[in-house]
């Protein structure tokens, strides 16, 4: 699982929010109440602003499924703090992120984030 992942496609398999279905187990039973699987989809999703996937079509920005997981661990770590908007800096790319909603403001590669000013960020989260 190591192919890179497209916009609009970031989760394989799965359909979009809108159209999704709730899944059976193994043994045919629907999921309990509490555990839908809107729910869980929710928790592990990233968003991506019409802005944000502009600009990574633009900039040929693709992410990998190892980099999502990052990005959620990002997330995650920024929201124990107490962050609203973060800068993510990943070594080959910058991402501005909505804390609480989990979405992706805007994005940049290595180039274009060079000689930029952030702005309008409360936090920063570096991974490698």
């Amino acid at each position: 699982m190591n192919e890179p992942v497209r916009i609009g496609n970031l989760y394989p398999g799965i359909a979009r929010p809108g159209a999704l279905q709730q899944p059976k187990n193994s043994a045919g039973i629907q999921p309990q109440a509490g555990n839908s699987f809107d729910e869980l989809f929710q928790k592990e999703l990233i968003r991506l602003s019409n802005h944000a996937v502009k600009r990574m079509e633009q900039r040929g920005i693709e992410l990998k499924p190892e980099q999502i997981s990052k990005i959620n661990s990002a997330i995650d770590s920024a929201a124990a703090k107490g962050a609203k908007d973060s800068l993510i800096l990943m070594k080959d790319m910058a991402l501005i992120v909505n804390v609480q909603n989990r979405t992706v403001v805007t994005a940049m590669d290595k180039s274009s984030m060079q000689d930029n000013v952030f702005t309008q960020i409360d936090s920063a989260v570096i991974i490698s």
